[in-house]
């Protein structure tokens, strides 16, 4: 029994070699490139189940007519065989000529839809219908019509679950274009790579106090909920980014009814660090999901601040460039 009970595994781990080296095999046929030209040699065709059927019914007429000597049954076999033949050509050319050019992707959170956007370029005098792009192995087909000498632009998407550069996953195209009968399709390793920022943890918690400049006297402050302070009543003048929404939504919910906003004399006093050692966590990744919480939120605040992670300070900015930098860190840390 135990012999039985270990011969699965067995056989399970030598179709998985058998399925890796298939893959190396593939990998090397196919060497990463962000455009790809359809030509013979890297499209392919086969039969659909339609197909198959549309065999089957074929060759049933034609017993059918040679045994009972039926010339319209000949007629109508040699029609749809004439007809099926034809539509390998057109399938085929659908695709051959076509250029497929897959465009630098955006970064994106981990859990996040990656949108990965293929602009399809023709330059035949005649439209291309029905083409589909999809990554391998899903069925979520992104359909589109290529007009005679243009491009139209299809997007595709993928989870990525770790922060981090990813490679982009294979992609296939093909088409089924015109009757069904037979499938059209190629696949593409693009070149292209994801970049994948840690997922912000929800709900985000409050930013760490800010941390005062050196020689200004003045001490960290431990105000309610471990908040930056330096906030002061509303102002005529003052602008929208001034106002700091938190505290002012605390107010409106407490009957004051009073905006508030940022004092920037105090801010100039003090520096907001978004420090891993202040997350008070102990699993690493779950530290990284903080800090990019805190980024975010210190970014809608129009706060200034700095990032310091383990061999890695950024100094206090403030901005888009700045927020991307910090979670550029934070992906590749």
């Amino acid at each position: 029994m135990p012999d039985a009970l270990a011969a699965p595994p067995a056989r399970h781990g030598t179709r998985a070699a058998l399925a890796a080296r298939w893959q190396r095999w593939w990998n090397a046929r196919l060497p990463r490139t962000d455009t790809l030209a359809l030509t013979q040699r890297n499209l392919y065709i086969l039969p659909t189940a339609a197909g198959w059927m549309l065999a089957l019914t074929l060759l049933v007429l034609l017993v059918a007519s040679i045994n009972f000597q039926l010339n319209l049954g000949y007629l109508l076999t040699f029609l749809l065989a004439g007809s099926a033949a034809a539509s390998i050509h057109v399938c085929h050319a659908t695709l051959r000529g076509l250029t497929l050019h897959l465009l630098p992707p955006e970064p994106q959170f981990a859990g996040s839809a990656a949108l990965l956007e293929v602009r399809l370029h023709s330059q035949r005098r005649r439209p291309r219908r029905a083409i589909a792009v999809a990554l391998r192995g899903s069925e979520h087909w992104a359909l589109a019509d290529v007009p005679a000498g243009g491009e139209a632009t299809v997007q595709v998407a993928f989870t990525p679950q770790r922060r981090g550069l990813h490679a982009v996953p294979m992609l296939t195209a093909q088409t089924l274009f015109p009757l069904g009968a037979f499938r059209v399709w190629t696949l593409w390793r693009p070149a292209a790579e994801v970049l994948v920022y840690p997922q912000p943890e929800q709900p985000a918690p409050p930013l760490p106090p800010g941390e005062p400049l050196a020689g200004s006297g003045a001490a960290a402050l431990q105000h309610g909920g471990g908040e930056l302070d330096g906030v002061r009543a509303w102002r005529q003048g003052d602008t929208l980014r001034q106002v700091v929404w938190k505290k002012a939504a605390r107010t409106w919910a407490s009957g004051a009814g009073e905006l508030v906003s940022r004092d920037t004399q105090h801010s100039q006093r003090h520096e907001l660090w978004l420090d891993t050692a202040a997350t008070g966590l102990a699993d690493p990744e779950a530290r990284l999901s903080r800090l990019a919480s805190w980024v975010l939120q210190a970014d809608r605040l129009g706060l200034a601040y700095g990032l310091r992670l383990p061999g890695r300070q950024i100094a206090p900015a403030s901005g888009a460039g700045h927020r991307r930098a910090c979670l550029e860190a934070l992906a590749l840390c």
